[in-house]
This record gives structure tokens, C-alpha cells and sequence, in this order.
């Protein structure tokens, strides 16, 4: 699927809309997020315009991901970060409904936080074999 409608991204993607690039070829074009949580917070999107992570062609998640690892590094070193946090949201939470990678520079003591809200265990073994085989079986369909 390309160019989908009123898509932000895909008008980046397209150059009809600005946006700050810090890398592109013909799989995928990363640029500056235009409300970064900290400077050289980037954004790695797909050309074609695919909604989610499970939208993703399956020939095409390896070469992204490729992208998105050089990109990760690039960030690392040009903000001499310490580390990074690389996340996607898949509808919830999902503020354009274009597939993206965020690649967020993070240094020790930086103050993010927020990102995996509560956080809990599960009430036992029992819960979590019951949780884990859900899961399986979801895979095998």
C-alpha cells in the first residue's frame, strides 16, 4: 500500500511536507520528530505507507529493522548519547497511522520515564503458563 490518505508521513515521505531528514533511501526516510522527547529523537518510517508493525510485508521487516539499527547508532554517536530506547506503538497510542520507529538518544539520570506504566507480576507460575500458552497457541494459528 502506498500514500495513504491525509498521511502526515507519507506527505514527508513524498516532500510535500517539511521535515527535518536524517536519512533516507529507497526502503525508508528517518527524520527529527517534531516533539522530541530529548534532541535527535528521530523517527524511521517505511516509504510505503503501511499502518502498523503486523501490516508490515514480511520481505520488508529485515531491511527496515536494518535501517532503523544504523540509525540507532547514528543517534548514539551524533548526540554522544549513552544508550537509546527504540519503541513503536501499534494503534494504541499511535499518533500518525504510518508505521515508525522512535530512536530516542538516553543518557543515565536523563528523567524519562512513563513508558511501561505499571508494571506488575503475575499472581503465579499457574497465571503465567496459562498467559504463555494463550500466546502459543496464537502463534500456531
Amino acid at each position: 500500500m502506498t500514500g495513504g490518505v491525509d498521511c502526515i508521513f507519507c506527505d514527508i515521505v513524498a516532500d510535500r511536507r517539511e521535515g527535518h531528514r536524517v536519512f533516507e533511501d529507497e526502503r525508508v526516510v528517518a527524520f527529527l520528530d517534531a516533539r522530541p522527547l530529548f534532541p535527535g529523537h528521530t523517527l524511521v518510517v517505511p516509504r510505503e505507507h503501511h499502518e502498523t508493525l503486523t501490516g508490515l510485508p514480511a520481505e520488508t521487516v529485515g531491511p527496515f529493522f536494518e535501517r532503523v539499527q544504523r540509525i540507532t547508532a547514528a543517534v548514539e554517536s551524533g548526540m554522544e548519547a549513552a544508550g537509546s530506547f527504540v519503541a513503536a506503538n501499534n494503534r494504541i497510542s499511535q499518533s500518525v497511522p504510518h508505521f515508525h520507529m522512535h530512536v530516542v538518544p538516553r543518557n543515565p539520570k536523563d528523567g524519562l520515564r512513563g513508558f511501561f506504566w505499571p508494571r506488575s507480576r503475575y499472581a503465579g507460575e499457574d497465571e503465567a503458563e496459562a498467559v504463555a500458552a494463550r500466546l502459543r497457541s496464537a502463534l500456531g494459528e
